[in-house]
Order: C-alpha cells, then sequence, then structure tokens
C-alpha cells in the first residue's frame, strides 16, 4: 500500500499544494511553520478521520475558508483508488472514493493505512487514559473498519444513558421514582455494545502486546523490560487471562459481566449522574519491569515507550497483511542516535514512509528517495 498522489485546497496553511509521491522514502524539509506537517496531517486524516494534532475538524480549515478538500490516491495490490474528503464548518463532511459519493463518511476507512509518529506521541505515555483509549481504537479501526460504527454507536448510548442518568438522579432525590424502566433498556444498549468495543480491545491487546516488548527491546536494550496490559473497570468479572497472547475474549462473557456491574452500582450512578463501568472509564497499562510507565519513566525511557507503540502498531499491521504508510512527522531530531538508527532501520525497509524534518541533516542516510523542499506556501521536488 502506497500513496501515489495527494492534493489539498484551503486545508491549514496550505491554499493549494499537489504532490506526486514515490514509493520507498519521501522527505518534506523546510524551516518550522513552512506547513509540512499539515501535508502529512492530510495523508492521516484520509486513513483515519481525524488529526494527531487536534480534536476537532475545524482548525483544519484554512481560516476565512468555508471548507477544506483533501484528495489521495492509494495504490493498494496494483490498484488506485482516490478519496476525496471534503471537511465543511458547520456542516456534515462528505466523501467520494473515484468520484462516486460515499453515504458516510468512515466508509473510506480501511482504503488507506497509516502508522504515524509524532512529537505529540509522548502524551501516549505521559498522558491522560483517554490518549492511550484513542490510540487503542484507532488501531482497532485500521485493522477492522468496522469498529468506527462500533465505537460510534457506544458513545452514542453513553451519552444518552448519561443524560438518563442525570434525570433519573435529580427526579429520585426530588422524591419521585424516574424513569428507571427506560434505564434498564439503556443498560442493555450499552452492555451490548460495550462487550464487542471491550472484547475487540482485549483481543487487540494480546495481539499487540509481544510486538511492543520487542519493538522497546530494540530502541532500549539496556532498559527494563516494557509491557502492556489492559485494565477494565470490570476486570473482576471475566477471566484474568483476557488480554493476553492467546487470547480471544468471549463477548457474551463480557456483556453479562458489564450489565452486572451496571445493576450493582445503579445507585452510585444515579447519585453522581455519570456511566461508572465500560470501555469508557478503562486503562491501556503500560509497565516497565513492574512499574507504572507514566510517573517512573525517564524522558529518554518514556520516548522509547511511544515509539515501541507505534513501531509495535506496525508491526502487527504487517503481521495481518495489509502494510501501512509509516509517516514520520519531525521525529528524527527528537532521538538520540541509537534510536534513531533503529526507526530508520524499519522505515528503508517500509514499502513507502513519509517524513517531515526541519533539515536534512536530521533525516538518516539510510533514508534515500524522493526530496521535497517546502518553503514559503510552496512544495516543490528537489533534484540532485
Amino acid at each position: 500500500m502506497r500513496v501515489s498522489h495527494l492534493q489539498v485546497s484551503d486545508f491549514r496553511s496550505w491554499e493549494h499544494a499537489d504532490l506526486e509521491l514515490e514509493p520507498g522514502a519521501n522527505v518534506l524539509v523546510g524551516r518550522n511553520g513552512q506547513g509540512k506537517t499539515n501535508l502529512v496531517e492530510a495523508v492521516g486524516y484520509a486513513a483515519t478521520l481525524g488529526s494527531h494534532r487536534v480534536a476537532t475538524d475545524l482548525p483544519l480549515i484554512r481560516h476565512g475558508c468555508p471548507r477544506a478538500i483533501v484528495r489521495v490516491a492509494v495504490v493498494h495490490d496494483g490498484r488506485e483508488l482516490t478519496i476525496e474528503l471534503e471537511i465543511t464548518s458547520g456542516k456534515a463532511n462528505r466523501a467520494r472514493v473515484n468520484r462516486a459519493p460515499m453515504p458516510r463518511t468512515r466508509d473510506v476507512l480501511g482504503i488507506l493505512r497509516t502508522v504515524l509518529f509524532a512529537p505529540e506521541d509522548l502524551a501516549l505515555v505521559r498522558g491522560d487514559p483517554g490518549e492511550r483509549r484513542r490510540f487503542l481504537d484507532e488501531l482497532l479501526v485500521l485493522r477492522a473498519p468496522r469498529y468506527a460504527g462500533v465505537r460510534a454507536d457506544y458513545d452514542r448510548v453513553l451519552r444518552q444513558r448519561n443524560a438518563l442518568l442525570k434525570s433519573s438522579g435529580h427526579a429520585r432525590r426530588a422524591g419521585s421514582r424516574g424513569d428507571i424502566g427506560t434505564l434498564d433498556v439503556w443498560d442493555g444498549h450499552l452492555a451490548r455494545h460495550g462487550a464487542e468495543l471491550l472484547g475487540a480491545r482485549l483481543d487487540l491487546v494480546a495481539d499487540l502486546g509481544d510486538h511492543v516488548t520487542a519493538g522497546y527491546a530494540g530502541v532500549a536494550p539496556e532498559s527494563r523490560p516494557a509491557h502492556i496490559g489492559y485494565r477494565s473497570s470490570i476486570a473482576d468479572s471475566f477471566p484474568a487471562e483476557y488480554g493476553t497472547p492467546g487470547t480471544r475474549a468471549d463477548r457474551e462473557v463480557l456483556h453479562d459481566a458489564l450489565l452486572a456491574a451496571m445493576v450493582a452500582g445503579r445507585d452510585a450512578e444515579l447519585e453522581r449522574g455519570v456511566s461508572l463501568v465500560g470501555p469508557h472509564r478503562d486503562e491501556l497499562e503500560l509497565t516497565l519491569a513492574d512499574l507504572p510507565a507514566k510517573g517512573y519513566a525517564s524522558h529518554g525511557e518514556s520516548w522509547s515507550f511511544a515509539l515501541a507503540l507505534r513501531l509495535g502498531s506496525y508491526e502487527l499491521l504487517r503481521a495481518d497483511g495489509n502494510e501501512p504508510v509509516l509517516v514520520l512527522d519531525d521525529v528524527f531530531a527528537e532521538l538520540d542516535r541509537r534510536r534513531r538508527r533503529r526507526l530508520a532501520e524499519v522505515a528503508a525497509a517500509a514499502e513507502q514512509v513519509l517524513v517531515t524534518a526541519a533539515v536534512e541533516e536530521d533525516v538518516p542516510d539510510e533514508l534515500v528517495g524522493a526530496r521535497f523542499m517546502v518553503a514559503e506556501g510552496k512544495v516543490a521536488r528537489h533534484h540532485e
């Protein structure tokens, strides 16, 4: 899989940009603030329908413009598909594939797969649990796009149930029974969608764990061994081996456990007006030896763990038979020589890698390929 053509209009700082990309390494060089990250961000958006830098789409539209356009031509197994995304302020985004409108924007997911490593990834180790849940869910969708729908359904039901908990809690404090019967119905919906999402995350952690451990050992061989695990809000209600290599989580077991936990915790949930059990309360645990990486890892170890999570994702997708495009956004300047060399070895073997750097000296010699100079609102192929 590779991107053969990228075109953006009114995306971030770019009024217009048009790049023909090559197999192998494609390196975009330019001073900070010239827009090189915006270009690889557009590629990542076509793969995930999200940005690695912001939580909403509005900042992706150039200031003063009504919409942004991203077009990406993807070559996969000799077949070319062109994704076109129209990002519109205040309206639903629209998607086309080979000019044909898609019923939903998420129907483009799976056409392009990317694994992106950026300075923001330090938050995977040092940030809040939501950062790590987002990492898992994005990787889930890359492996199997249908999980975008599962996550959307879960979020929708969670919002509805929280609203009902809040209103029913107010009613109960006022001496009324509230709409408890309707709450039973939403418990069932949340248990069903939650079991699907929780089971998929547990299976993902089971598959990803060894890749992350190996990736960390490759970039920090002298450090303590790294491991990942999944901590669930209902962990005491299902087998402890779920989420470990070679296992698969039983969705029925998870469904029953979630439902029982909601029944047991109903008084507390009504009192607080929020759902206290479910995948939205869970945590991807990162450990070095037996200590949590957050709080105990040094700056270098945190970088190594973040890099291992991305390298592990890349290797997992390759093992699935879907080698992704590797995107390295301004990361080589942040790494020491050993980590740079290890990342360069992986990148050099990739079918396609997109690299951004402020200066050419930041790019390892192993990444020989197309060079693009980015400056003053223009991007141009550099020929030796």
